[in-house]
């Protein structure tokens, strides 16, 4: 395995992956624009929030598995069909986090206004008749949609060999659907799910699956691959490699919501609590804490009327339980799965290796 001193500092970037995608999105989004714009001027202001939206400094991760799932499997460095086929999957994660930001009610994202607080604003600003909150949900469940046909259309309209586009649909639907039905069920779990039952934390494990760890790794490795032409033990070494890599991630997306600074993850501090997530870190504080405390936080997640400080002792409660520590072997865990994977895999390209150990790394061993 290639040491940590010779791995590149952002594997994102290397290659300009980032800025290929950048590129690809620009470049979709001024044909989209411009569609927009010839079927009404009263457009501009959606074709301009989704534009700010997709080239606000996003990490740009799944493109990033996706490209480097290509060159594992022998795809060449040049060309633009990869970085649209990547872009794609940058289409989809958009409009996931417009539909999720709505859903739970968020003010942010990386920073800025979330789309539905951004069209309550203009909604306001404009002096326009109606409930300003409902047209910037309604604005923001369309806007999000339309992302979602976006997605399909760049993905199909990449420019590679379409036989190859035929080949890696199957998975690149097979991804769509996972994420949407494991939102579906995190949205379940706070209304119709028993934190303190047997069952809890197998549906945190479900949720973390389908929601995010096949969606941000898994698949884009292996529709990369697919796109390529990659043969079934490559793709089934990237499963192996990709989906405990992505709930590592995960797992440590989920210590940042509640711990984590909000320079670093660009949302209020404790926010995953505000919104009442009900994560496996959750699932094992409420295993760690004596009853009445693990009633508390059961009772108080994602309550309305949160205030600060009752944030701060509900992180509090979650850091006593022991449920923090719990979750960090597992990530430590999930880690040696994964690279021992990696180092096992077929890849056709040496540089894909070195540059996928570093991406894990980056997505894995992020600071509180």
């Amino acid at each position: 395995m290639t040491s940590s001193s010779n791995r590149p500092a952002n594997p994102i970037d290397v290659e300009d992956v980032r800025g290929r995608v950048n590129a690809a999105l620009a470049g979709f989004m001024d044909g989209q624009a411009a569609l927009l714009g010839k079927i009404s001027p009263q457009l501009a202001p959606a074709a301009e929030a989704l534009r700010d939206f997709l080239l606000d400094g996003g990490k740009r991760l799944r493109p990033a598995f996706c490209y480097w799932g290509w060159r594992g499997a022998g795809g060449a460095a040049a060309g633009e069909g990869i970085a649209n086929a990547a872009a794609a999957l940058e289409l989809l994660q958009a409009s996931a986090l417009v539909h999720d930001d709505l859903m739970d009610r968020s003010d942010t994202r990386r920073g800025l206004p979330s789309v539905h607080r951004r069209f309550e604003a203009l909604h306001r600003d404009s002096g326009w008749r109606g409930d300003r909150e409902q047209y910037g949900t309604s604005a923001a469940v369309l806007l999000g949609d339309l992302l979602l046909i976006w997605c399909d259309e760049l993905f199909l309209r990449s420019g590679l060999d379409p036989a190859a586009v035929l080949a890696a649909k199957p998975v690149f639907d097979l991804m769509r659907t996972e994420v949407m039905v494991g939102q579906y069920l995190d949205v379940l779990e706070p209304v119709a799910g028993d934190s303190t039952d047997e069952g809890a934390l197998d549906r945190a494990q479900t949720v973390l699956h389908y929601k995010s760890a096949k969606y941000t790794i898994e698949r884009p490795l292996q529709i990369g691959a697919l796109l390529a032409g990659a043969r079934p033990e490559l793709v089934e070494a990237y499963g192996a490699f990709g989906l405990p890599l992505g709930e590592a991630f995960q797992l440590r997306d989920d210590l940042l919501g509640v711990f984590g600074d909000p320079a670093v993850t660009g949302k209020p501090a404790g926010d995953d609590l505000r919104e009442g997530k009900r994560t496996l870190l959750v699932a094992h504080a409420m295993r760690g804490l004596p009853a009445a405390d693990a009633r508390h936080l059961d009772e108080r997640l994602g309550a309305p009327d949160l205030a600060p400080e009752e944030v701060a002792r509900l992180r509090g409660l979650v850091e006593r339980s022991g449920a923090p520590e719990l979750v960090e072997l597992r990530i430590e865990e999930l880690m040696r799965q994964s690279l021992a994977a990696l180092e096992a895999a077929p890849l056709a390209d040496a540089r894909a290796r070195e540059v996928l150990l570093a991406l894990a790394e980056a997505a894995t061993v992020r600071k509180y």
